[in-house]
């Protein structure tokens, strides 16, 4: 049976050969001439990664702050038993025994969770709940801090959190359409150089990163020439 592509996807097409690779910059030219949705859509990469997703040490997380912002309002929970200095550091949300109460009745209106150091051990009785959602705080992901200010200021300024799925895949947003060119070169290749740099200790082989796409939430992908990503 023959694959349909809807008319996006066809006018997309006609915009350049989605078979081929392309530099950076040119990647970032196609999809700008790719047929805008209604709304300002987020700007994604795609990354295939060659190492074992079975294998628990080769693990590929880590975070990267995006030079030019994620484009986007981040609503963030703080977990502290200080909750108004929180609030006064520009949390949408802060508490404690409150908040995990709330989250376990199913409120889940935030995009960040922050925790102090104390708190957390508490907070971890709720794991269940936040962790297959991706919202668990993490030190290594830097939302788990005693200097909560600059850990809120960090994630609001759109410093992004990647994290290998099962498949050996990696998504990251880097902004939007209605980013310059040049905003988000800079911010592909932030996230392109924290990607690298999480590369397993244990990873022995020559092709760490197999594939970047680039694409925006209703366009395909346009693939990067290995160039781009192979000298890092």
């Amino acid at each position: 049976m023959p694959t349909t592509h809807s008319k996006r996807y066809r006018n997309a097409v006609k915009v350049a050969d989605l078979t081929k690779d392309y530099p950076l910059a040119e990647a970032v030219d196609i999809l700008a001439k790719f047929p805008k949705a209604k709304f300002d859509e987020t700007v994604e990469l795609s990354f295939q990664l060659g190492v074992d997703p079975t294998a628990g040490e080769q693990m590929v997380r880590g975070t990267t702050p995006l030079p030019n912002g994620s484009g986007k309002k981040v609503r963030v929970l703080v977990f502290t038993d200080d909750p108004a200095k929180a609030l006064a550091a520009g949390a949408d949300h802060a508490g404690l025994q409150d908040m995990m109460q709330k989250i376990n009745e199913g409120w889940l209106d935030f995009d960040v969770a922050i925790a102090t150091t104390e708190a957390m051990k508490t907070v971890r009785t709720i794991a269940r709940v936040l962790g297959p959602k991706g919202l668990m705080p993490n030190p290594k992901s830097g939302t788990v801090t005693d200097d909560i200010p600059a850990g809120i200021k960090a994630v609001k300024a759109g410093r992004v959190e990647f994290k290998m799925d099962k498949s050996g895949g990696i998504g990251v947003g880097v902004g939007k359409r209605s980013f310059t060119a040049a905003q988000l070169i800079e911010n592909v290749l932030a996230v392109i150089d924290a990607v690298s740099k999480a590369k397993p200790a244990t990873f022995k082989g020559h092709n760490y990163i197999k594939s970047v796409f680039i694409s925006s939430s209703m366009s395909p992908g346009v693939r990067l020439a290995a160039t781009e990503f192979s000298k890092h």
